[in-house]
């Protein structure tokens, strides 16, 4: 098992990685099949696209934006692209195209105001999160169909790509036996460990090293962490109204202005790290430029811990590689062995797999021993088991935002008690994160990401 740490955190937009960055991958690969197969002549004249959510995606997309998300994929942009510009302004002097020119110059009819269906019946079997997009002919009868899945983070599959046991492969964590270092579990990672003499960010590099040149592995470590820093300064700085209707104020620039002029508060670090995760995650609400870490929804875990690790503490450079690599291995092993998908697993599986991330790669720049890392990760995510994800109005805010800042101090806590013990401990992180997937299964739908169980219908409407 592989997924690579430049897989696992993209760079993208808001507000949501699975509602809207992959559904505008799932789009753009639609566009390119359409495009390649007219290259080999297998379409014969076509009138237009048009596009089916399904499940979770249908459920809460309007407050996702993923039938915007999916306009621009068809119209050839992507979420990296986007952020540049933002979605707003890209999709302003898009929408009113009555057609999609394909990179050979062929156009094909899409009315955004009608090709787009929110089926609101049962989804489909393989996945909570599934678009369905087809390319018919003038008597409205499909001539192209493609089912994407959007399994999490980002990421995307069509059905015959995800693996027959259930478990959420895709094109970028397929299985690599060439890897020196092919842990599956926590186990194996630390037998490897312990076989090797190295720590877990070393083997993760060596795997990385298997794909990437040297140069270009740290260039993209170095690229993510830039992201992300740009990502809390931004959020800190903006104030305001976050859009979508709820009237929720931007808090993360006032929280950290109160902690600044009041040093000897007690509680400063929890409010710095709060400040700092909240700021990514009302920068996501607003649809502005975030890291998938390892979704959009809990992009504000990993970024807050190390912001606050490479700004407060007696930190290096290269160390924020370190970091990242130690994640990204334990993200790898929560995305392989259960999900990250807030549709198929509830937030503990978005949240939850942030802050054990966070944790375990705290852990590893303190440094702290493999036994201690994996300590760390399983007590952070054991603390967020059973963590619906129910959030109001299908927009990501409440209580997304402030769960960020939650699920980062418990990440740092964790982290914390693990550096004060040995590293032996009860539950290992692999039974945890199998406790996990069986709480997910067992979980209604209606507390994983369709807005129709818990807050979500809490509110009394006056």
């Amino acid at each position: 098992m592989f997924i690579s740490t430049l897989d696992l955190f993209k760079i993208g937009i808001g507000p949501s990685s699975s509602h809207t960055m992959g559904p505008m991958h799932a789009a753009y690969r639609f566009r390119t099949t359409l495009t390649n197969a007219q290259r080999t002549g297998g379409i014969p004249h076509a009138t237009r696209i048009r596009c089916t959510l399904k499940g979770s995606l249908s459920a809460t997309g309007r407050g996702h934006a993923t039938d915007r998300a999916v306009l621009l994929g068809l119209h050839g942009h992507l979420p990296e692209d986007v952020a540049r510009e933002g979605l707003d302004a890209i999709v302003a002097r898009t929408v009113g195209q009555p057609a999609v020119t394909l990179d050979d110059g062929r156009r094909v009819t899409f009315d955004y105001s009608q090709d787009i269906v929110f089926d609101d019946g049962p989804p489909l079997p393989q996945h909570p999160n599934a678009l369905i997009l087809e390319l018919l002919d003038e008597s409205g009868n499909p001539i192209v169909t493609e089912t994407y899945f959007s399994i999490g983070g980002g990421f995307i599959a069509r059905a015959d790509e995800l693996a027959e046991d259930g478990e959420n492969h895709s094109p970028e964590s397929a299985p690599r036996p060439d890897v020196p270092y092919p842990f599956d579990s926590a186990r194996r990672m630390l037998e490897m460990a312990t076989a090797s003499g190295l720590g877990i960010a070393e083997m993760k590099r060596a795997n990385e090293l298997t794909r990437h040149a040297p140069a270009t592995l740290d260039a993209g470590l170095d690229r993510i962490w830039q992201y992300m820093r740009r990502c809390v300064m931004n959020g800190l700085e903006a104030e305001g109204v976050l859009p979508g209707g709820l009237n929720i104020p931007r808090r993360a620039a006032s929280l950290l202005r109160q902690v600044e002029n009041t040093p000897e508060c007690a509680d400063t670090l929890n409010i710095r790290l709060c400040a700092y995760a909240m700021a990514v995650n009302e920068e996501n609400a607003a649809g502005q430029m975030v890291v998938t870490a390892p979704t959009n929804g809990a992009a504000g875990v990993i970024p807050a811990i190390l912001y606050a690790y490479m700004r407060h503490e007696d930190s290096r450079p290269e160390q924020a590689r370190e970091f990242l690599l130690t994640a990204a291995a334990i993200g790898g092993l929560i995305k392989h062995r259960s999900s990250i998908s807030g549709a198929e697993v509830g937030c503990q599986g978005e949240v939850g797999s942030a802050s054990a991330m966070a944790a375990a790669g705290l852990c590893a720049v303190r440094g702290g021993t493999p036994a201690q890392i994996e300590h760390a990760a399983e007590m952070a995510l054991e603390h967020h088991l059973g963590m619906t994800c129910d959030p109001v109005k299908g927009l990501v805010q409440v209580p997304c935002i402030e769960r960020n800042g939650f699920g980062g101090i418990k990440a740092h806590v964790a982290a914390t008690l693990a550096l004060h013990g040995d590293g032996q401990h009860f539950m290992p992180l692999d039974h945890c994160i199998a406790a996990m997937k069986q709480t997910g299964e067992e979980m209604s739908t209606k507390f994983k990401e369709t807005s129709r169980g818990g807050l979500a219908v809490s509110i009394i409407e006056c």
